[in-house]
């Protein structure tokens, strides 16, 4: 069993509850590596946005296209109002994903933190009971 405790860990694997609490280090890197990637996810979806609300929607403006972008993708709403039918089924649909990044995001940047605390109190699941 001691080969298992030093093999690599990946990314979103943590220390299990038999387990001792992680150093701070390696918390504060996996608050890193958690971060980096919701940022990158939110970084893909803007581009997404921004080229959206350009080609399909028929903004002209670039930095209108990244405003509406962003506004939806932060979950505060949208600011122009599309003429196409196009561009108000992009924008429906940028509406509903934006949605599921941004908790997606909020979710795997909070992953360390509550893992952490829940580790660290111990807390029993219902298996834990019946066992």
């Amino acid at each position: 069993m001691t080969h298992h405790r030093h093999r690599r860990r990946r990314m979103f694997e943590f220390e299990h509850r038999g387990e001792p609490l992680a150093p701070i280090p390696v918390f504060r890197r996996r608050l890193l590596q958690s971060g980096l990637v919701a940022a990158s996810a939110i970084l893909v979806s803007l581009v997404l946005g921004v080229a959206g609300y350009h080609w399909i929607g028929g903004i002209p403006g670039w930095v209108d296209c990244l405003y509406n972008a962003s506004m939806i993708l932060g979950g505060m709403g949208p600011v122009d109002t599309l003429k196409g039918d196009a561009g108000k089924l992009f924008a429906s649909f940028y509406a509903l994903y934006s949605g599921v990044v941004l908790i997606a995001s909020v979710g795997v940047m909070l992953s360390p933190v509550l893992h952490r605390l829940l580790h660290r109190f111990h807390v029993e699941t219902d298996e834990d009971a019946d066992a």
